[in-house]
């Protein structure tokens, strides 16, 4: 699923590393790859930390986003309000 995305750069945590399913068909078609190995490979392959610590930072802030009940239950019913709960949630995040 993941060969087929038209995104050039593919990020992800140490969970996706499979070199054999999802890494080399990924680079087979052309594609830069930003997972990290995981500490029991022998062969540790090399990402572009800088990308990857910013993934990090997005994931952070979505977790601290869905502490809000309302946002983690979608506890509005039209996308208007939805969108406004996560407009003052997020500001919420960024100002604390």
């Amino acid at each position: 699923m993941l060969k087929d995305t038209p995104a050039q750069t593919i990020l992800a945590d140490k969970a996706y590393d499979a070199q054999a399913r999802l890494i080399e068909p990924l680079l087979d078609k052309g594609k830069a790859v930003v997972i990290p190995s995981r500490a029991t490979n022998k062969q540790l392959r090399e990402y572009d930390r800088h990308l990857y610590k910013a993934r990090h930072l997005i994931e952070n802030f979505f977790a601290r986003l869905k502490q809000y009940r309302a946002i983690a239950t979608r506890y509005d019913k039209t996308a208007r309000n939805f969108l406004g709960a996560i407009y003052l949630a997020a500001s919420m995040v960024w100002l604390a």
